[in-house]
């Protein structure tokens, strides 16, 4: 079968590229066939083309779309490379502005506080600054394939979508405008176990696009359990094991603003407490209903009595039932990857130093999220881009490792693999476009950083991710004088 197309090279060219397959490229980490949907990202697509480009021809996927779905796929695919700027945002600077003056002062301020000072949350922003990039010239930037495997598909960049809590608050259609945002950007999401949307309605709405769970782990299994064999039926690629909070550390904005999830939204992952009025508080077990109603939903922290530790009691909410003291290496990652099975992957999000990624690879988990929960917990810990080189260096590429926090432009995202990094995760900008025009923002935030990362790989002479090493950064010490690394 011979298929044809007009496609754009780049999304700012003005010509077309006339390819013709007559036997579909080998498409080898690429399990999302082009026969299941006309709308194709643009991203995935241009990975095709590059692979087409360099020769690399085989028995693939064979293209069955009808002659109306190829007009559809070829429309589709002219509109995305000719989507106008808004001219009201070109930054995620500006993205967080905008933001800024749509949310209330109780959900900005709960989305962009970090713990104590936010020292840590201003230095995971500010090491970024630390590194230079060093280009390449003369190297046919002609093609530049962003994208990477994931999860046994094809990501349009090296980035994803960080599990971020209670995305209701920023806009009505929460952690659903995200999924479709995802969805249709080609790249992975992180669902929070705090959503304020059902696992099973954000898979829905993410169809085949890869999704992973973040997980806290409490200390009473059985409701841990539950949300994993969901995720599993619901076709949740990964679990993300938030292990950096055995207690939650001081956010005195939250506490002075005393923070509530108000009505009528609720943490929806836990429907045995779905009609109880400690879903209205992540803070605690108050709500505006009566005394009476309070006193039999009252949520209770876990605590050791003297004698032996007494799990968290009543209603789940974030504050009661979230920490976990207890957890440790030896006991329960086996458990969780029991649990898991082999359906599931399991990483460990909250990785800060060589050691803890030692333990990571002994006990086998599948990867690791280099990561200080955004600076929300430890204020005074490494900036996460600090702490990410001697953790590559000791996981030898046994296990992927990814990072998060801090990251606001597409050269942050290329100083990040540079430095070792196989992957990033963003959060805030993810609810900046969220607050700002919902589904539409999302896609903002995820198209500004894709174009800013392209850029990047094209003036930097990098072709494709894999090229990407620390030969092309060198970091500029206090002084201004620059080392290599």
């Amino acid at each position: 079968m011979t298929v044809a197309y007009f496609v754009k090279p780049n999304p700012g060219d003005e010509s077309f590229c006339h390819v013709t397959f007559t036997s579909p490229p080998m498409i080898s980490n690429l399990e999302r066939p082009l026969r299941r949907s006309p709308s194709y990202s643009y991203p995935a697509l241009l990975g095709l083309l590059f692979q087409w480009k360099r020769g690399v021809k085989g028995p693939g996927l064979a293209l069955t779309l009808s002659p109306h779905h190829s007009k559809s796929f070829h429309r589709e695919i002219v509109m995305a490379s000719r989507q106008p700027h808004d001219l009201n945002c070109l930054t995620i600077h500006e993205l967080g502005q905008h933001a800024a003056a749509r949310m209330n002062k109780q959900t900005r301020d709960y989305y962009n506080e970090g713990a104590d000072s936010g020292s840590t949350l201003l230095e995971n922003s500010q090491a970024y600054g630390k590194y230079r990039i060093r280009p390449r010239v003369l190297r046919d930037m002609s093609l530049i394939d962003t994208s990477v495997s994931l999860f046994g598909a094809r990501n349009s960049i090296p980035l994803g979508v960080a599990p971020t809590a209670m995305q209701c608050l920023a806009h009505p259609d929460g952690e659903l405008a995200t999924a479709q945002a995802c969805k249709r950007a080609g790249i992975v999401m992180g669902l929070s176990s705090f959503a304020t949307s059902t696992l099973e309605d954000v898979a829905a709405a993410s169809g085949d696009n890869p999704r992973v769970l973040q997980l806290y782990l409490f200390e009473e299994r059985d409701h841990s359990s539950k949300l994993i064999q969901r995720a599993k039926k619901a076709g949740y690629k990964a679990v993300f094991l938030t292990v950096d909070t055995p207690m939650l550390g001081r956010r005195n904005m939250e506490i002075r603003n005393q923070f509530k999830l108000l009505k009528p939204y609720k943490i929806a992952n836990f429907p045995e407490d779905s009609n109880s009025a400690a879903t209205a508080s992540v803070m605690d077990s108050s709500s505006s209903d009566s005394n009476q109603t309070a006193q039999k939903t009252e949520s209770a922290p876990g605590f050791y009595d003297g004698v032996k530790r007494r799990a968290p009691t009543g209603p789940i909410t974030f504050h009661s039932h979230a920490p976990n003291p207890t957890l440790c290496w030896e006991r329960d990652i086996g458990w969780l990857k029991e649990q898991c099975g082999s359906e599931m992957q399991v990483w460990v999000k909250g990785i800060a130093t060589a050691e803890d990624a030692l333990l990571a690879v002994h006990h086998q988990v599948d990867g690791i999220v280099v990561s200080n929960h955004g600076g929300r917990q430890l204020n005074g810990a490494l900036a996460t881009l600090d702490a990410l080189p001697e953790i590559v260096e000791v996981a030898k590429g046994k296990i992927p490792v990814h990072i998060d926090g801090g990251i606001r432009h597409g050269t942050d995202i290329f100083k990040a693999l540079a430095l070792g990094a196989d992957f990033v995760w963003v959060g805030r900008p993810i609810l900046w476009g969220l607050a700002y025009k919902g589904q539409e923002g999302v896609e903002l935030c995820l198209r500004l950083l894709r174009d800013e990362f392209t850029l990047c790989m094209g003036l930097a002479g990098t072709v494709t991710v894999n090229e990407i090493s620390k030969d092309y950064l060198v970091k500029v010490d206090k002084s201004g004088f620059i080392s290599r690394l």
